[in-house]
């Protein structure tokens, strides 16, 4: 398991943990929840991290990606 925030882009990660509050509830409204597969789309400048979902996207600022834990998958193919 990893940070988010150390994630590289184009890796496919399985979201392992997300604090609740705000943000947990933000990640079930676009559908993102825990034990999801996702893909690191890009890292923008200042650490925000993009990840996406199918056709749905997420941008992740860094002080939240550092509280986010994933698990890095081998494969596009792992489900």
């Amino acid at each position: 398991m990893i940070p988010l925030h150390t994630a590289r882009a184009g890796q496919w990660l399985r979201i392992h943990f997300v604090p609740p509050g705000i943000s947990f509830a933000h990640f079930v409204r676009v559908g993102m929840h825990q034990g999801e597969r996702v893909r690191c789309l890009e890292r923008l400048p200042g650490g925000t991290i993009v990840l996406q979902k199918n056709r749905q996207q997420l941008a992740i600022g860094r002080s939240l990606a550092e509280k986010i834990l994933v698990v890095v998958l081998e494969s596009a193919r792992v489900r």
